[in-house]
């Protein structure tokens, strides 16, 4: 399979990996078809271009939680052009994963933030 990577953001979240990753696992969306597990890596395929790869490693801090999101779907400039060039994405893809870890640290009673 051909991916082009479109963005990336990272976060710390202050729990252990292995409970991090459960709470990851129940706060994906339902619509979301899952095509890859692997050792505290999921990756979710949907539409005609859209794969994003979730990972959690140990941190310092706690857990670290990767996520990228790629294209699948070739030409690239069709799919940037079926979303507008890809302006703004990668912020609202950081607001958006910003939020999802900030709800997961609430889940297990601890802090999280953006790296």
């Amino acid at each position: 399979m051909r991916k082009r990577l479109i963005t990336e953001v990272a976060g710390v979240i202050g729990a252990p990996v292995e409970q991090v990753w459960q709470a990851l696992l129940k706060d994906r969306p339902a619509y979301e078809m899952k095509t890859e597990l692997g050792d505290h890596t999921v990756a979710y395929q949907g539409g005609w271009w859209y794969r994003g790869e979730w990972s959690v490693t140990r941190h310092p801090e706690g857990a670290r939680v990767d996520h990228r999101v790629y294209s699948v779907a070739g030409p690239y400039w069709a799919v940037a052009l079926a979303n507008n060039l890809f302006i703004g994405f990668g912020e609202r893809t950081r607001e958006s994963f910003a939020k999802g870890i900030a709800r997961i640290a609430n889940q297990l009673g601890c802090s999280a933030r953006l790296t």
